[in-house]
Order: structure tokens, then C-alpha cells, then sequence
């Protein structure tokens, strides 16, 4: 196939002639000329995104897209639709020399060079016919040049294979031709076969035209330069929203390459970023090396440091983190010296979040200074980025620095700050794609404030209004994050059901299946956990621990919820270690300040579980200290609770009531069940120390037990949303004992019976 002339071409030559003639009618001008303007710009242009949705679907035009665009509109002849007329001119091409000198006459829709008007002028011969004349520099006129210098640049062989081609592509109007021109015949394709008088049937026919009885090349319309534009297009899309090649254009790229059109190298690439995504390591190297082989080979190394770019991306996904570094320090010297501003902002802003993800990588590129501080490698970003107004990296850098000042505990308002500049810069710039992250940011600050209705509905926002701009990264991961904020208020079920809401395509990039997974099973293993089936959470566990290069938030999660695996199974030897080797991990000033706190907490309440709460009173003090600093509420009040449980160990039940009061509202709010539960729960146990320090069959004693009593209720309450049954079970217990201690032998049964049924049914859920 030819590299640039098509028959859908051919037959926007033919309606652009007919508009020169003066036949488009006032009515018909403008659609007409949309529809011509929207096949001939480039598809990335702002006239082309204009076009319905049909049209923007496809790169090349059936011949039924003309006769929709052109049957409705009746044209300056009597009695004839604009669709007539280019019928007429269509089949009026009924040779290859036809088609020849179809191209030959184009030249007369153009207006003539200013020398020759001049000359035309003096000679007194300038035409006064009304035919339009195109300008040679508008769309229309570079259009009709170009199509002119590629048909007399055909190949004699090529120019033969567009005159079939042109054939097929015109036969399926031919009853429709027969009802102007009753002579039309099924051979009326070629005037020489007419002359002739040759049938389809006989040898000669069969020798020129013998494909078409087969069908063969019906509807194959594609140039090489269409093949570019489609291969550029899933180019942008697999960049921009991270996605892989939908299987449906696999198999239309199979199509085409067995009609024989000629592919450019740019299929190298894509083949390359649909392995990458994929996980087939090998065969993306693969293809990356040849396609900038081909691209080095055929052009100047301007591109060379993209090359790098990407092999240093894919090794760091490959998990060859020094590789990686190494391939990207090059990228950064051969910016700088090409003077690439663009790939250069690029690889600093990509080399940042790498020693983000990575620290312990970094101290070579620490100790040469590429980067300096995190808060002078955002500076130098932002101020890079405004110079060469890359809208979307000054974005990505206003986010990176709230996510700075959140890991390090800095003001709140200087985080909303960042985020609000982001989000109008989003607006203004037009930077679509950057909404998610934004929103995910600003869900996750509302999530620290403890304001979790907000949290909520940032991600709600974002899925209802964003999700088809945004890339497919920030889909998964809001839909995951919804999805942990619903098993965190006990409602599993739908938690897994919005799990499901991601896309089964999505699914084949390796990168978002493995953050899907393990969100899953995270979700899972908590539940099981609560119910405790240990032996299911044990393998759970396993197979959380199993993949690479899981990003830190979701390790620090597992490891949690195997310290509480631990902490269940009463193995507290184990659980300490896990969680003095997770501390040491977060020494360095640059972890983040929530999972430092964390970690204190979790010490805190091991301490209290083996019965030395004491040990435990300066690592929860500060942990809360730290907290309320760092303006991380959820954290405060879990900290809060755990300096209560050592007061109530100390005896000072009041204070630890007092201090429990003031924090329940607050810890409501927070929508964690779990969190909720133990804080009832501490709360109880304060009001029955309370109420064992007054006198027996007193009023305060029964206020007391009263308030213990419905405390212990509410936690029961609580624990049975996310169904812990071993919560359960103990409020249960301790229900039991203060109707023992009031005197209620039937209730303290009844509580004992239920205690016995909640550990049987939770049995037969097994």
C-alpha cells in the first residue's frame, strides 16, 4: 500500500472539487466543510477532538461515512443531492489513466503562485470563471498538494495497487449509480473492459481484477501514514492513562499487517510498552532496543537520551534499582547536553519520586548533589517546570510537596495550600489528567484530619466526574482506598464488591494487578483475621508477602496486620520483633511520621497485652505528643487510648475517663470500628475501676456499672460490624461479670450462652 493516498482520500479529493465548483449550496457549506476540515487535520488537533465520536473513531472513511455526511443536503443542480454529484464524480474515475489525470487536474483548484497571477494579469488571460480557489497554504489547498506529490511519487506497482483498492472501495455504490445511469453495468469500474466488451469472467478480468470476485482488499484502506496515527494515538493513551493494548486492536493491528501495509517502527514501541506493562521483561528489552535502533539508525541522536529514559524506567520496574539509576544519570547528562529541558525536568522529577519509593538507593546520588534537600529538589522542579510551562510537572511537584509535608508532620494549612494551587492550576492549564491525584491527596489529608465522610466523598468526586481524563494508576488506587474506607466501617461485602468495579482490562498491567491484589487480600485478611480463622490469614499473609516492589504503604499494612496475626495467636515474642525490625527501618527523619507513630502505638498496646502497660507509658506519651503535633487525629486518639489503658493499669480510673470523654466524639467521626470498639471498650474498664473504688449497693457504684454496661454494649456494637469475634467474646465476658457482681445469675447465663454461641458460630463460618 501506498504511504500516504488512500481511496477515502481519493474521495475527499473528489467532495473538495466539488466544492470549488459552486454546487455546495449556503445551507450545506458548513457541514460540508466540517466534515472535510475533521478528516484532513491531524487527529491530535482542536478541530479534530470537535467531531462526534463516530468520526473520531476511526482514522480512514467507509464509503458510507460520505454518503451520512452528504445524501441530506440537495446541492446547486436541480433534482440532485450533493451525494449524486459525488457519485458522479467517483465513478466518472473508470480508469487508471482516469485516475491519473484526476490527480493531474487537482492543481486547478488551487490558486496559481503570485508571479503567475502577475504574468496572467499583464497577458490579459486571468480566468473570470466562479469556481472557489483553494489557497495553498490553508488546510484544504496543503491537503490537495500534498495527496498530488505523493500520487506522482507512486511506484508503478503501488499506483496500480491504489487504482484496485479505489475499485473495491467505490463497487459497494454501484446499485446506487445504476438508478442515475441505467447503462451502468457490473463492469463499468474500467472503460476499457467496456471497449472491450470483457466480462468479470474472462481470463483478462480475472488477471487485473481477480482479487476483487474474492473480496480481497474490501474495505483495506490504510496508508502507512494512517498506520503512524494510529500507532501514535495508543502511544499517547499507554502513556498518558498507563494502560496496556486492548485486545481489540491487537487483533485489528494483526488485520492490517496481513493486508500487507507497510508498519512503521513506532509498532516496535508500542509492542514494547504492551510488554512492559505486562510484565514480560524480556520481550519489552527487546523491543525497545530495536526501536531505537531503527530511530537512531534513521535520525540524529537527539533521541538518545530518550532511549535511556525509558531503559532506566524499566529496570527500575524490573527491580534493578543501581541499573536504573545509573541509565538515568546518563538520561540527566544527555538532556543537559542536547539542551532537552523537557526530558531533563522529567527524569529529575522521576529520579526524586525514585528516592522517595527508594532511600536507601539513593546515597551516592545524596553525596554528588544532583538533587540536594526533597525541599530544594521540589523548589528547583517548580521553578523549572513554570520556565518551560510543563503545567503538568508543576503540579505533580505542588502535590509532591503536600505529600512532603504531610511524611514530615509540617502545618496542615501549608499541605491544603499546595493542593489548592495545584487543583487551579489543573483548571486554568487545562491539566486533566493530574485530578486524580489531586483529589487522592486531598482525600487522604481529610483521612489524617480524622474527617472521614470527607475522605469519602473526595474519591466518590473523583470516580463520578474524573475517571475517564485520569490516568488508570489513580482510578485503581481510588477505588482501592474507597474500598479499604468501607472494610474499615465493617462493611466487607461492599468493599469487595467496589473492588470489582475495576475495569477487567485494567487488570492485564501487572503493575495495577499486583496493587489490586494486594488491596484484596488486605481486605480479606483483616476479615479473616476478626473472625479468627487464623489458618486462612496465615496463608493470606504468605501471598501478600510474596511480590517485589510493593509501594511502602502497602508493606507497612501488611506488616501490621501480621503484628495483629501475632498478637492473636499470643505468640508476643514474634510480634515484637517484626515491629522493632519495622521501626528500625523507619529511623530515618525522612519516614513517615503516621507510621512512626504507629509503630510507637502498636509497642504501647504489646505492652499492655503481656501485662508491663507501665513499660509501655513514655512510648505512647509520645507517640500522642507527636500525633497532636503532626495533626493526626486518628493516631491521637488511638495513642490517647493507649496512655489510658496504663493509667487505668495505674489505678487512675478517673483521669483515664475524663481523657476518654472528651476524645469520643472526635472518634466517632473517624467512622473506624475498630478504633471505636477498643475505645469503649478502655472506656468500660475505666468506669468499672471507677465504680470499684466506691462503696457496695451505693448509687455512684451502680451509676458505675450502669455506664460500664453501656459502654461495653456500644463496643460490643462496634466489634460485631467488623466481626471480631474475639472482641466480641470478651465484652461478652465482661458483661457476664458484672451480672455476677449485680447479682443477676439469669443475665450473667444468658451473656455466657451467647458467648458460647458467637465462638460456635464463628466455627461453622470456617
Amino acid at each position: 500500500m501506498s504511504r500516504y493516498l488512500t481511496p477515502s482520500k481519493i474521495g475527499l479529493l473528489a467532495l473538495i472539487s466539488l466544492y470549488t465548483e459552486s454546487v455546495v449550496p449556503s445551507a450545506a457549506t458548513i457541514p460540508i466543510l466540517s466534515f472535510l476540515v475533521s478528516h484532513i487535520l491531524p487527529v491530535n488537533s482542536a478541530a479534530s477532538q470537535h467531531t462526534s465520536s463516530l468520526q473520531a473513531r476511526h482514522v480512514t472513511l467507509a464509503i458510507e461515512d460520505f454518503q451520512k455526511a452528504t445524501i441530506s443536503y440537495v446541492s446547486g443542480r436541480p433534482g440532485r443531492t450533493i451525494w449524486d454529484l459525488l457519485l458522479d464524480k467517483l465513478w466518472k474515475i473508470n480508469s487508471f489513466d482516469a485516475l491519473h489525470i484526476f490527480f493531474d487536474t487537482l492543481s486547478k483548484l488551487l490558486q496559481k503562485p503570485p508571479d503567475e497571477q502577475q504574468q496572467d494579469a499583464e497577458d490579459g488571460t486571468e480566468s473570470k470563471s466562479n469556481h472557489i480557489r483553494l489557497s495553498r497554504a490553508s488546510p484544504m489547498g496543503s491537503f490537495v498538494r500534498r495527496a498530488q506529490l505523493e500520487f506522482t511519487r507512486l511506484q508503478f506497482h503501488d499506483g496500480v495497487t491504489l487504482w484496485r483498492k479505489f475499485v473495491a472501495y467505490r463497487a459497494p455504490t454501484l446499485p446506487q449509480w445504476k438508478k442515475r445511469n441505467q447503462s451502468a453495468d457490473q463492469i463499468s469500474f474500467d472503460a476499457n473492459l467496456q471497449e472491450e466488451h470483457l466480462n468479470l469472467g474472462d481470463r483478462l478480468t480475472d488477471v487485473v481484477y481477480g482479487e476483487l470476485a474474492h473480496g480481497a482488499g474490501h474495505g483495506a484502506s490504510m496508508s502507512t501514514e494512517d498506520m503512524e496515527k494510529l500507532l501514535e494515538y495508543q502511544i499517547d493513551q499507554m502513556q498518558r492513562m498507563g494502560n496496556r493494548l486492548p485486545q481489540a486492536m491487537k487483533a485489528k493491528f494483526r488485520a492490517m499487517l496481513d493486508i500487507g501495509v507497510t508498519v512503521p517502527n513506532l509498532s516496535h514501541y508500542v509492542a514494547f510498552l504492551d510488554a512492559w506493562r505486562s510484565g514480560d521483561y524480556p520481550s519489552s528489552f527487546d523491543n525497545l532496543h530495536r526501536y531505537f535502533d531503527y530511530t537512531m539508525h534513521n535520525r540524529d541522536r537527539t533521541f538518545y537520551q530518550y532511549a535511556l529514559l525509558n531503559l532506566a524506567i524499566l529496570h527500575a520496574d524490573f527491580g534493578c534499582h543501581s541499573e536504573a539509576l545509573a541509565a538515568m544519570q546518563e538520561t540527566i547528562s544527555a538532556a543537559r547536553e542536547n539542551n532537552d529541558m523537557g526530558c531533563l525536568n522529567y527524569s529529575l522529577s522521576w529520579l526524586y519520586h525514585f528516592g522517595k519509593a527508594h532511600p536507601e538507593e539513593m546515597d551516592d546520588i545524596q553525596k554528588k548533589g544532583v538533587l540536594g534537600t526533597e525541599k530544594e529538589a521540589l523548589a528547583f522542579l517548580k521553578a523549572k517546570a513554570k520556565e518551560t510551562s510543563m503545567w503538568g510537572l508543576l503540579s505533580t511537584s505542588l502535590l509532591s510537596e503536600a505529600k512532603l509535608a504531610l511524611s514530615s508532620g509540617d502545618s496542615i494549612a501549608q499541605a491544603f495550600e499546595s493542593i489548592v494551587k495545584s487543583s487551579h492550576l489543573n483548571v486554568t492549564k487545562n491539566v486533566a489528567n493530574a485530578a486524580g491525584s489531586q483529589m487522592s491527596m486531598q482525600s487522604s489529608i481529610f483521612g489524617r484530619l480524622g474527617v472521614s465522610c470527607q475522605a469519602w466523598l473526595s474519591g466518590e468526586l473523583f470516580l463520578q466526574c474524573y475517571t475517564d481524563q485520569s490516568p488508570v494508576e489513580d482510578v485503581v488506587h481510588c477505588i482501592c482506598r474507597s474500598a479499604l474506607l468501607l472494610a474499615q466501617r465493617g462493611k466487607y461485602d461492599d468493599a469487595l464488591t467496589r473492588m470489582e468495579e475495576v475495569d477487567e482490562e485494567t487488570l492485564r498491567t501487572l503493575r495495577h494487578s499486583q496493587y489490586w491484589t494486594s488491596n484484596l487480600g488486605l481486605i480479606k485478611l483483616r476479615r479473616h483475621l476478626h473472625r479468627n480463622n487464623l489458618v486462612a490469614a496465615d496463608m493470606i499473609l504468605a501471598q501478600l508477602q510474596a511480590p517485589p516492589n510493593l509501594p511502602q504503604d502497602l508493606q507497612f499494612a501488611i506488616a501490621n496486620l501480621e503484628i495483629d496475626l501475632n498478637v492473636r495467636r499470643g505468640d508476643y515474642s514474634k510480634a515484637m520483633d517484626i515491629l522493632e525490625n519495622l521501626a528500625s527501618r523507619l529511623i530515618d527523619g525522612d519516614a513517615d511520621v503516621f507510621q512512626r507513630i504507629k509503630v510507637m502505638t502498636l509497642k504501647a498496646r504489646i505492652y499492655s497485652k503481656v501485662g508491663i502497660p507501665q513499660k509501655g507509658f513514655s512510648v505512647a506519651l509520645r507517640a500522642a505528643s507527636l500525633a497532636h503535633r503532626a495533626r493526626l487525629l486518628p493516631a491521637l486518639w488511638e495513642a490517647i487510648g493507649a496512655v489510658c489503658a496504663i493509667l487505668i493499669s495505674l489505678k487512675e480510673f478517673s483521669a483515664a475517663a475524663k481523657l476518654l470523654d472528651s476524645i469520643m466524639p472526635q472518634t466517632l467521626e473517624c467512622e473506624d470500628c475498630n478504633l471505636s470498639a477498643q475505645t469503649f471498650s478502655l472506656l468500660a474498664d475505666a468506669h468499672m475501676g471507677m465504680a470499684g473504688q466506691t462503696k457496695a449497693e451505693t448509687l455512684p457504684r451502680k451509676e458505675q456499672m450502669t455506664k460500664a454496661l453501656d459502654n461495653i454494649g456500644r463496643s460490643f456494637d462496634e466489634f460485631s460490624r467488623i466481626e471480631d469475634i474475639k472482641g466480641q467474646c470478651e465484652m461478652m465476658a465482661k458483661k457476664a461479670t458484672i451480672m455476677h457482681l449485680n447479682g443477676d445469675p439469669v443475665l450473667a447465663n444468658d451473656c455466657a450462652a451467647k458467648y458460647l454461641d458467637i465462638k460456635r458460630a464463628a466455627k461453622d463460618q470456617r
